[in-house]
C-alpha cells in the first residue's frame, strides 16, 4: 500500500499537482491546505495581512476529478473570503482523504487539535483553528488494518517551537488515534504539522500513541519555499518494520511543500 501527504498550497501549482497526483501511485492521499468554493470553480485570490496568494476554488473538486477512482473525505477547518472574477466568495479551507476504491473503508473519525470551526469575515495570519481526520482501512493481501491520519498543524507568529497549544495539540492528536485503532493496526500518521525537528510532540505521540517519526531534521520544503526554517512535514508509524520504502519527493515540485511517499 503506497500512502502519500502533501501540502497542496490550495492548488497554487495546479497544473503541477494535477499531473502528478495520478501517477503518484497512492492508494491513501492525504492533503492539507485544501479548498472548496460552493458553486464556484477555476481560480479565485486568497489575501490575509501576511500574504497574496492565487488558490483553486475547489482544489477538492479538482483532486476528485484527477482521482476519480477514490473515496474521497474533505474536512473544512476553516472558511473565509477570497476574491473570483472581480467578486468576493466565502471558501472552506481544510484538509481532504483520498482512498483508493479497491481498499474498504472500515472507519473515519475527525477532530480539532486546535480551535474550532469559524466562519472569518477576514482571513486572520496566526492561529486559525485546525483539524485532523482520521480512516481505518484494510490491506487485502495481509489482511491487516491499517489507520491513516493526517492533521494541518497550528500555524504561530511566534514560529514553530514548542509551546502549551502545541502540546495540547499533540495530546488531541493521540487521542484521535486511540480513538480509531485496534489492537494490532498498524498506524500512520502524517501531514504538516509546522513543528521543528525534536519537538516533545514526538515524545508526546510516542509515549502515547507508540509512532515513531522517519522525517527527522530532513528538508520538507521546495524552492517555491524562500524562509530559512526548512521544516514542517511529518510522517509517523507505529511498526516501522513494516515500512518498505519512505521517500521525501524532490521532484516534481508540486507545491511549496515536498511530498511525503510511504510505501508499508
Amino acid at each position: 500500500m503506497r500512502i502519500v501527504s502533501v501540502n497542496a498550497w490550495g492548488g497554487a501549482l495546479f497544473d503541477e499537482l494535477a499531473a502528478w497526483l495520478p501517477a503518484s501511485g497512492a492508494d491513501v492521499a492525504c492533503l492539507q491546505e485544501v479548498t472548496r468554493t460552493p458553486g464556484v470553480t477555476g481560480w479565485t485570490r486568497f489575501e490575509d495581512a501576511e500574504r497574496s496568494l492565487p488558490q483553486r476554488a475547489d482544489l477538492f473538486g479538482d483532486v476528485r476529478a484527477a482521482l476519480p477512482r477514490h473515496q474521497a473525505l474533505f474536512l473544512p477547518s476553516d472558511a473565509g473570503p477570497v476574491e473570483a472574477s472581480g467578486r468576493r466568495h466565502h471558501q472552506e479551507f481544510g484538509v481532504a482523504t483520498l482512498v483508493a476504491e479497491h481498499l474498504p473503508l472500515v472507519g473515519v473519525d475527525t477532530a480539532y487539535v486546535h480551535g474550532a470551526f469559524v466562519d472569518h469575515d477576514e482571513w486572520t495570519s496566526t492561529h486559525r483553528p485546525r483539524n485532523a481526520v482520521a480512516v481505518r482501512t484494510v490491506d487485502r493481501p495481509s489482511g491487516r488494518a491499517i489507520c491513516v491520519v493526517q492533521a494541518h498543524g497550528l500555524r504561530d507568529e511566534a514560529g514553530k517551537t514548542d509551546s502549551p497549544v502545541r502540546r495540547e495539540q499533540a495530546l488531541k492528536l493521540a487521542e484521535l488515534v486511540a480513538r480509531i485503532r485496534r489492537p494490532d493496526d498498524l498506524v500512520v500518521l502524517c501531514g504538516d504539522l509546522n513543528l521543528l525537528p525534536g519537538s516533545e510532540t514526538f515524545t508526546i505521540l510516542a509515549a502515547e500513541a507508540g509512532l515513531t517519526d522517519l522525517v527527522g531534521a530532513a528538508d520538507t520544503r521546495t524552492s517555491r519555499y524562500t524562509k530559512p526554517v526548512r521544516h514542517a512535514s511529518y510522517l509517523l508509524v507505529s511498526d516501522v518494520g513494516a515500512v518498505k520504502h519512505f521517500e521525501i519527493l524532490t521532484a516534481p515540485e508540486v507545491s511549496d511543500h515536498r511530498p511525503l511517499i510511504l510505501d508499508i
